[in-house]
C-alpha cells in the first residue's frame, strides 16, 4: 500500500494516504523525488511543484481553486492556502453533450438479472421494507402521533411488519408560498412510498395544511393502505380512535409478503456527508461504480442530489445529459440554487464545513469533484425539482441542499427505497428509509462500528475496485431483501423538510 496518491496525471498536488513526516522523500510519477517541507496529515495535500500566487491548484485533473500565496514544492496545502474560483450564475453556453447516442438503462445487461426480495404494492411499486407509518399534517399533533405509535407498538410488538414509526416535524402551519408547498409535497410523497404497508395521516383540523385539502393533493392513493384522521373532528379520545385505525392498517400491512423482484425495481439515493480527503478516492467512486452497475447493467435507478456540492463539477454532469432538454434543466438546477444563495446575500463557494477542512477538503470545488463521483459515468436521464417523484430509469439529478437530513429526506421522498451515505467523519442519522453508511477510511469503520455499515477504506489497502464493488453490490441486495443497517438497529427514523421563507 502506498503512503500517498497522485489521483490524475495532470495534478500538481498529491494526497497523503498515511501521515507523512517532514523530511520524507517521496517519488511521484511525473514529479520525481519530492522532499516534504512539513508534516502532512492523512487525507491532506502536498505540492508536487512550486505553485505561484494566483495559480490554479489541480486535483482530480481539475482546478480546485487558486493559491492564495506562493507555495513551495513539498509544502502542505489546506483551506488557508487555497481560495475558491467559484462565482455566481453562468450561462454554460459552451457546454456540449457527450452522450447524444447514449444507450437506454439496462442495455448492458448480460446474463442473469440480479434480484432481491421485496414487497410488491398494488400500484406496481416495490418496497424493500414493510413498515407502518404515522404522518402528522402539522407539528401540533406530534404528541398525539407519539401516543398512538407507542400504544400500538406496545400492543402488537410490530410482529409481522418491519416496524411501526411516527414522523414528527415542525411544519404544516404558519408557512407561506414555497415552504407550504414543500411540506405538502414531502408528506404526499411519503403517502405514495412503497416502503410502507400501512399509513395513518393525522391532522389537527385548523392548520394551513388542511387535512381534506391535503388528501385531495395526494391524488389517487391506495385507500386500503392509507387512512386519514382529523383530531378536532373526533368525538372523545382521539388517541383511542387513532390506535383503532392504526391497528387496522397494521393488519393490512401484515398481509404483504416478500417476493423475488428484479434489481431494475431498485431506486437508490446517493448522498455524502462529513466528507474528508478520502471521499473522492474510496467511498464516492465505489458508489459511482455501483450506480453504473445498477443503471447501465440492471436498468435500475439512482438519484444524486446536494446541488450546492455540484458547484465546481457541474459541467461534468451537464456533458453527460442524455438530451438537450435535460441539459437545459440541469443548467437551471445549478443556476437556481446559486440564485438561492445569492438572494440571501451568501457566497456560492463557502460550503466546506470545519469537519471537511479537518479531513483534508479545502474548497467547494474539491468537495464537488469528489461528491459527483457518486454518480459514476452513466448518462443523466432525469432532472427532478424538490419534492418531485422519479419518472425515469437511470441516473437522475434532484434539487435539494447539502444538509444531510434535508437532502436524504428529499431522496427518499423522490421514491428511493434506500439511501447510500458516504462519510469520512461519521454520523448516526437516518431518514425514513434505510440509510446505509459507507466509510471512506478503515479507521472510522473501526472506531464507529455501530454507525458504519460498509468500509470502502478497503480500497486504500490494495483491494481491487472490482472485488470491493461486487462485495458492496451483494450487501446492498441483502439490505434490500431485509437485512437491517445500523441506523435501523438503533431505531433512528427521521424526516426534515426544506425551509426557505418566513414563519408566521
Amino acid at each position: 500500500m502506498k503512503d500517498f496518491l497522485k489521483i490524475n496525471s495532470a495534478d500538481n498536488v498529491a494526497v497523503a494516504i498515511n501521515p507523512l513526516s517532514k523530511g520524507t522523500v517521496v517519488t511521484v510519477d511525473g514529479a520525481g523525488d519530492v522532499t516534504l517541507l512539513t508534516d502532512i496529515p492523512a487525507g491532506h495535500k502536498f505540492a508536487l511543484c512550486d505553485i505561484a500566487e494566483g495559480e490554479n491548484v489541480i486535483k482530480y485533473g481539475f482546478p480546485i481553486g487558486h493559491a492564495r500565496h506562493a507555495v513551495a514544492r513539498g509544502s502542505f496545502l489546506d483551506h488557508n492556502d487555497i481560495k475558491t474560483n467559484l462565482e455566481g450564475q453562468l450561462d454554460y453556453s459552451d457546454i456540449t453533450i457527450k452522450n447524444d447516442q447514449c444507450p437506454a438503462p439496462g442495455s448492458a445487461l448480460q446474463g442473469k438479472e440480479a434480484t432481491f426480495e421485496g414487497y410488491v404494492r398494488p400500484d406496481g411499486q416495490v418496497g424493500i421494507r414493510n413498515e407502518v407509518w404515522v404522518i402528522p399534517t402539522v407539528g401540533c399533533v406530534n404528541g398525539i402521533v407519539k401516543q398512538i405509535v407507542d400504544r400500538v407498538n406496545a400492543e402488537t410488538h410490530a410482529e409481522g411488519v418491519d416496524g411501526i414509526f411516527g414522523f414528527p416535524h415542525n411544519y404544516g402551519c404558519s408557512q407561506l408560498g414555497d415552504d407550504h408547498e414543500n411540506t405538502k409535497k414531502i408528506l404526499r410523497d411519503m403517502v405514495h412510498h412503497p416502503n410502507a404497508g400501512g399509513i395513518l395521516i393525522v391532522g389537527l383540523g385548523c392548520e394551513n395544511n388542511q387535512p381534506r385539502v391535503f388528501e385531495e393533493f395526494c391524488g389517487d392513493y391506495d385507500r386500503n393502505r392509507v387512512k386519514f384522521m382529523v383530531c378536532q373532528e373526533i368525538e372523545g379520545d382521539e388517541v383511542e380512535e387513532g390506535v383503532k385505525m392504526l391497528t387496522e392498517l397494521y393488519n393490512v400491512a401484515r398481509t404483504f409478503k416478500r417476493t423475488t423482484c428484479p434489481a431494475s425495481k431498485l431506486r437508490i439515493g446517493l448522498k455524502c456527508g462529513g466528507s474528508d480527503g478520502f471521499s473522492g478516492i474510496t467511498a464516492n467512486p465505489l458508489l459511482g461504480e455501483f450506480s453504473d452497475w445498477l443503471c447501465d447493467e440492471e436498468g435500475g435507478t439512482t438519484v444524486l442530489t446536494e446541488v450546492p456540492e455540484m458547484f465546481g463539477a457541474e459541467t461534468i454532469l451537464m456533458e453527460r445529459c442524455a438530451t438537450p432538454a435535460l441539459l437545459g434543466q440541469t443548467i437551471s438546477l445549478i443556476n437556481n440554487f446559486k440564485e438561492y444563495f445569492l438572494s440571501h446575500g451568501e457566497p456560492v463557494g463557502e460550503n466546506p464545513s470545519p469537519g471537511n477542512k479537518a479531513g483534508g477538503i479545502s474548497t467547494l470545488e474539491e468537495k464537488a469533484l469528489g461528491c459527483t463521483q457518486k454518480s459514476g459515468k452513466s448518462p443523466v436521464f432525469g432532472v427532478l425539482e424538490y419534492g418531485e417523484r422519479i419518472k425515469e430509469h437511470g441516473l437522475n439529478l434532484l434539487s435539494a441542499p447539502g444538509n444531510d437530513l434535508v437532502a436524504a429526506t428529499a431522496l427518499a421522498a423522490s421514491g428511493c427505497q434506500m439511501v447510500l451515505f458516504t462519510t469520512g467523519r461519521g454520523t448516526p442519522f437516518a431518514t425514513f428509509v434505510p440509510t446505509m453508511k459507507v466509510s471512506t477510511n478503515s479507521g472510522l469503520a473501526a472506531r464507529k462500528p455501530a454507525w458504519i455499515d460498509f468500509n470502502a477504506g478497503q480500497l486504500l489497502e490494495d483491494k481491487s475496485m472490482l472485488d470491493v464493488r461486487n462485495q458492496f453490490i451483494d450487501y446492498v441486495l441483502r439490505v434490500a431483501s431485509g437485512e437491517e443497517v445500523n441506523s435501523e438497529k438503533a431505531g433512528i427514523h427521521e424526516i426534515s423538510i426544506f425551509k426557505n421563507g418566513v414563519t408566521l
